[in-house]
């Protein structure tokens, strides 16, 4: 059971924002309070307010727009225990719809569990005790504990941008990169974006409530342009409130607006948990 709660935290996590050490003089501009520098700005920060307003516009309009999606992906883990064993996912997406995930532990050579996500459901095999779980989506949020949807899911896995706020407090042209802040109804975001492209390489987030001590962090890299967009076939993340948690995501393949087909039948030996 281990294998299938590590990848759904993976999943709900994975745009969940960056190490960058060099974004770390941005994160005072960041508090609840800068929120004042929307609202009224001083006079000489209304072009760069402008300037960052249109840099969060492009990055918006080159998300990656698709049907369907699969891919294979290797996955390190590593927890307050220690590293875990790596493992392998496949997962297959079809938008606003189902998501479909067989994981494989590679020292056991056959696959170990199999995931089908939709917007109400989750439904687990485990085939090495020969058990199913069903629960409500919520169960993963439950799991990752944020605010999270099927969209916000999928855009996770696609590597488009989550948790953008609307509210621009910090902007900042630096070398070949743009660092903005921004503040959105559940976290505030530190991103990094390349000025060459306009991709997404880091972004943190920190959540608004002062009660709550949740940051993660995602770097996203080794870019490849597909169908006329940018896919990061790399991801690190780091999460942390009581204890730290530390993945990265290899996408060893990958493809976009295939068909594909979502096999998931229960056997009857099975026992339901």
């Amino acid at each position: 059971m281990k294998y299938s709660i590590t990848l759904v935290l993976v999943m709900a996590v994975a745009g969940m924002i960056s190490s960058c050490r060099s974004t770390k003089k941005l994160q005072a501009a960041l508090s609840i309070k800068d929120t004042q520098l929307v609202v009224k700005p001083p006079p000489q920060t209304i072009d760069s307010l402008r300037g960052a307003s249109d840099v969060l516009k492009t990055l918006r309009k080159n998300a990656i727009n698709f049907t369907t999606f699969s891919a294979k992906i290797k996955v390190d883990y590593e927890d307050q225990k220690g590293k875990n064993p790596d493992f392998i996912a496949f997962v297959r997406l079809y938008k606003d719809s189902v998501m479909w995930v067989s994981i494989n532990a590679p020292l056991l050579s056959f696959e170990a569990f199999r995931i089908l996500i939709t917007k109400d459901t989750i439904i687990i095999l485990n085939k090495l005790n020969k058990s199913v779980e069903r629960h409500p989506f919520k169960y993963i949020r439950d799991i990752a504990d944020i605010p999270l949807d099927f969209s916000v899911l999928q855009n996770i896995v696609i590597g488009n941008p989550i948790y953008v706020g609307d509210s621009i407090v910090s902007f900042r042209k630096t070398g070949n990169h743009v660092l903005i802040g921004t503040i959105g109804d559940f976290f505030k975001s530190l991103l990094m974006i390349s000025s060459d492209n306009n991709v997404l390489e880091s972004c943190k987030l920190d959540d608004i409530e002062l009660g709550q001590n949740r940051t993660a962090d995602l770097t996203y890299s080794s870019y490849e342009k597909d169908n006329g967009f940018y896919f990061a076939t790399y991801r690190e993340i780091t999460v942390a409130e009581k204890t730290k948690v530390e993945i990265d995501l290899n996408f060893k393949q990958y493809e976009f607006n295939k068909e594909l087909s979502f096999p998931f039948s229960i056997p009857r030996n099975y026992k339901k948990k």
